[in-house]
């Protein structure tokens, strides 16, 4: 089991993509975040949400992203505006706690151009 990332692409510096992710069972109420992985470096978390949706960014990302929790899709989501070409990563969605995590998926690919 894994939960899959959606909805990235290519996309021009300035631009804005938002990305879904769906979950079910317990991790609708579980802690989730969004991390990310540039080529040639760690995956980073950059945003993630409690189950009674109050939400927490990366510095990178403060004031660009917005993550939130669709309680009629069962998505967590995540809002990316004001795009940079540093935004570039395969973003994943996974539970914020290591212990409760699932295998990585494979996540979904961001791609700003400058």
């Amino acid at each position: 089991v894994q939960l899959q990332a959606s909805g990235g692409g290519l996309v021009q510096a300035g631009g804005s993509l938002r990305l879904s992710c769906v979950v079910s069972g317990i991790f609708r109420t579980r802690v989730m975040g969004w991390y990310r992985q540039a080529p040639g470096k760690e995956r980073e978390l950059v945003a993630w949400i409690t189950g009674l949706g109050s939400a927490n960014y990366a510095d990178s990302v403060k004031g660009r992203f917005t993550i939130s929790r669709d309680s009629a899709k069962n998505t967590v989501d995540l809002e990316m505006r004001s795009l940079k070409p540093e935004d570039t990563a395969v973003y994943y969605c996974n539970a914020f706690s290591a212990s409760q995590r699932l295998p990585w998926g494979q996540g979904t690919q961001v791609t700003v151009s400058s």
